[in-house]
């Protein structure tokens, strides 16, 4: 699973040459977070070659709600595997915020992603010994903030998720649409510069489905976050700024969806 993946890595993670996170309210949305370059993955099946990314070169702005379309086997997953940092490319260059991910060592990426990165996952991967708060709490632990402090983080952002009387339910205890808002709380409590939210709604029905994307793209406008989103649903994709679809490992399409200002939740977009 991704995210004992990711608990392992950021076990193993000592220091590097990692530069600050310069995340802040402030920031220019305008300035450039993510960048991939030439970006290509070739597998080896026996004696077969199967290109999942095709010379893909995107850009992704600081603060932007940006999703990767595509059905299943067009590339999606892969390319939010190289943007996270657990795969490596066969070809191309991934930089995000000045640091070159596509060469770094496993050892550099899991303090990179202490520092950087959030993800949000499809089945919510909670930890089902822990209750909500220390679910939350735990991404800190990797950043060595003290017990208290972490403790009071996690309750403050289960709040605004609105899960204050569930802090102390462990995930048998909580609904799905709950636990994606543990996830989300998870996610969010340490103000990383990306989000990746991997299927977020898949396992949701479509009032919670609704109420999840957003919260979601709530959170992150207001920290000025980047928040990239992955799925195969139309109706997911139009809660985003901008949309990348992805066909055959190729960029076939990025557009922005323009929006009345009162218009938060993607219903009335148009492209």
């Amino acid at each position: 699973m991704w995210y004992t993946h990711l608990v392992h890595a950021h076990a193993r993670g000592g220091l590097g040459e990692i530069p600050e996170n310069t995340n802040n309210t402030n920031t220019n949305i305008n300035t450039c977070i993510i960048k991939v370059r030439d970006l290509s993955k070739i597998y080896r099946i026996g004696k077969e070659r199967v290109t999942a990314l095709d010379d893909v070169n995107i850009e992704i702005k600081r603060g932007e709600v940006c999703c990767i379309l595509g059905v299943s086997g067009s590339g999606k997953s892969t390319l939010l595997n190289m943007l996270a940092g657990l795969e490596k490319p066969t070809k191309g260059d991934i930089t995000i915020d000045r640091y070159k991910i596509s060469a770094a060592s496993e050892k550099k990426l899991a303090v990179f992603r202490q520092k950087y990165i959030g993800f949000v996952f499809q089945s919510y991967n909670l930890i089902p010994t822990l209750t909500a708060e220390e679910n939350v709490a735990l991404p800190l632990v990797f950043r060595r903030i003290w017990k208290r402090k972490r403790m009071r983080m996690s309750r403050a952002i289960l709040k605004l998720v609105g899960l204050g009387d569930r802090l102390k339910h462990r995930p048998t205890q909580m609904s799905g649409g709950q636990q994606q808002r543990v996830g989300i709380a998870r996610a969010f409590v340490s103000k990383p510069a990306v989000v990746f939210a991997d299927e977020p709604t898949g396992n949701l029905d479509s009032k919670t489905t609704a109420e999840v994307m957003e919260l979601m793209v709530k959170m992150a406008k207001e920290n000025n976050l980047t928040l990239v989103i992955v799925t195969h649903e139309r109706d997911i994709a139009q809660y985003a700024d901008r949309i990348i679809q992805l066909k055959d490992g190729k960029v076939t399409d990025d557009y922005r969806i323009e929006r009345t200002d009162t218009d938060n939740s993607g219903e009335n977009a148009n492209e």
